[in-house]
């Protein structure tokens, strides 16, 4: 009861995020529709959930004590390693789509000269190459240095760092108070949604659930907190009227992500009443445990791709 989880496991639990992340963009994008692109909306989504993955099992590690962090953050390697080079990847694909799109051309007829003017000349190219930086610095520092006592905040600030780079470039970019709410509603959503994709990835037995759930109880009420103030104050300034959570494609998408984000809050809050006090007392078996992670992170996944598809949604 509660051995290790079978490398299959784990790759099964992967895939079958990423088709949750897919089928929930696909969902948003036809409420969204005819405001959003889908490509748009699969790029944008597949660069949010590698780096949603990214910061997660990056900060991991902080929720074990001094005594085991060591063997969580071995662990942790390869799936950070494979989620900041798939956010690196999907960034470019991201951002030479969105230099097409600015250009007006395909992406077989964009020039190199076009793609590196839109990164370096706009604000959406610089918040691009920040980002694919960002990736690449928590890739490099976890494939070269992962058991240094410096590699796990470097990689959790570099990973931080590219999570809020496209908010505070996106619909709210010219209110001040509108982009910094939107960037700490995506960084505290980033936070709470990665981290609990980390422990699946990287918790092998009861005993470390036991450990770990604690604090990620205590960090993910922190974290509803303050996505749920950025939301509200980034939602009250997008939107000019309540009856645009209907009429529009936007406001459709927003109103999915806020029933989305409930039912999270409602499942978040069942699992601190029940599951939270039997996994520290080792009545809950890791099997019993991941079940109850991946239950929420399915919900989190199709609230991720409604994010996702909002912020390529005009």
């Amino acid at each position: 009861m509660g051995g290790p989880t079978p490398i299959l496991t784990r790759y099964r639990a992967a895939a079958g995020g990423a088709l949750v992340v897919v089928a929930g963009c696909v969902l948003s994008w036809a409420l969204a529709y005819p405001a959003s692109d889908l490509g748009a909306s699969l790029a944008r989504t597949v660069t949010d959930a590698a780096a949603v993955v990214t910061l997660g099992v990056a900060a991991v590690p902080l929720l074990e004590g001094p005594r085991h962090r060591h063997e969580l953050r071995r662990r942790a390697v390869p799936a950070l390693v494979a989620a900041s080079a798939t956010w690196v990847i999907a960034e470019l694909v991201r951002l030479t789509l969105a230099a097409a799109e600015a250009a007006g051309r395909s992406v077989t007829d964009l020039g190199a000269q076009t793609a590196v003017s839109f990164a370096t000349d706009t604000a959406a190219g610089r918040a691009g190459l920040l980002t694919v930086l960002a990736a690449a610095v928590v890739c490099a520092v976890t494939a070269t240095r992962p058991h240094t006592e410096w590699a796990v905040p470097v990689a959790v600030g570099a990973a931080a760092v590219g999570v809020v780079g496209h908010p505070l470039t996106g619909h709210l970019a010219d209110s001040p108070v509108g982009g910094v709410a939107v960037a700490v509603h995506a960084l505290a959503a980033a936070l709470w949604c990665g981290v609990l994709a980390g422990l699946v990835l990287t918790v092998d037995h009861r005993g470390q659930w036991a450990r770990v759930l604690p604090g990620f109880s205590r960090l993910s009420l922190a974290c509803v907190a303050a996505l749920l103030v950025g939301g509200l104050i980034g939602g009250v300034l997008i939107l000019d009227a309540p009856a645009e959570l209907y009429t529009t494609g936007y406001g459709r998408v927003l109103t999915a992500k806020v029933l989305l984000t409930g039912a999270l809050v409602v499942l978040g809050w069942r699992n601190r009443e029940f599951w939270l006090p039997a996994a520290r007392t080792h009545r809950s078996t890791a099997g019993f445990s991941r079940s109850r992670a991946g239950l929420e992170l399915a919900l989190m996944a199709v609230a991720l791709a409604a994010a996702a598809t909002l912020s390529v949604t005009g």
